[in-house]
């Protein structure tokens, strides 16, 4: 990579892998929920993350490539890390780990997809920079979330199940 086209290009590469990883992870991650309301929220961000796919096949379109992911390590220790807490954690301590690994996974793509709207936008690709503001916002708002329920319930409850 020579120049800031072919990072931006690659960096893009490796966020589309991620996302379809992502996509497998979180319906494990809604089955081993306890919380009701975590299990819902698993399962909303799938649907939002098949989402972000598709607005990611419009950015490949915005530089004439076709979309196509480069495996990307970062996540498959993330998604490690979450399938390790399913395996460990039980009662109480399982929802609160969930969470933690979520937010891990929330806290990569929100660093990776201001990386890349601020590379949009440097590069003048303004159509990439506001499709990739929608997925950021998308990413910050399923953190805050998830931090919500964590405040105000999972981590309250300190007791095994």
């Amino acid at each position: 990579m020579k120049t800031l086209d072919d990072i931006f290009e690659h960096t893009l590469q490796d966020i589309y892998y991620a996302e379809k990883q992502i996509t497998k992870a979180l319906p494990k991650m809604e089955d081993a929920a306890q919380n009701e309301q975590l299990k819902s929220a698993f399962k909303a961000h799938l649907s939002e993350t098949k989402q972000q796919i598709e607005i990611l096949e419009k950015v490949f379109g915005t530089i004439g490539r076709r979309p196509g992911g480069e495996k990307c390590e970062a996540i498959e220790g993330l998604i490690k890390e979450g399938k390790g807490v399913m395996e460990e954690a039980t009662g109480a301590a399982l929802d609160a780990a969930l969470i933690a690994a979520a937010q891990a996974v929330e806290h990569y793509e929100i660093a990776r997809y201001g990386t890349l709207r601020e590379w949009a936008k440097t590069l003048g690709n303004h159509e990439a920079h506001d499709l990739l503001s929608q997925i950021l916002d998308m990413e910050k708002a399923a953190n805050a979330k998830l931090t919500g329920m964590a405040v105000e319930a999972v981590n309250r409850k300190r007791t095994a199940a």
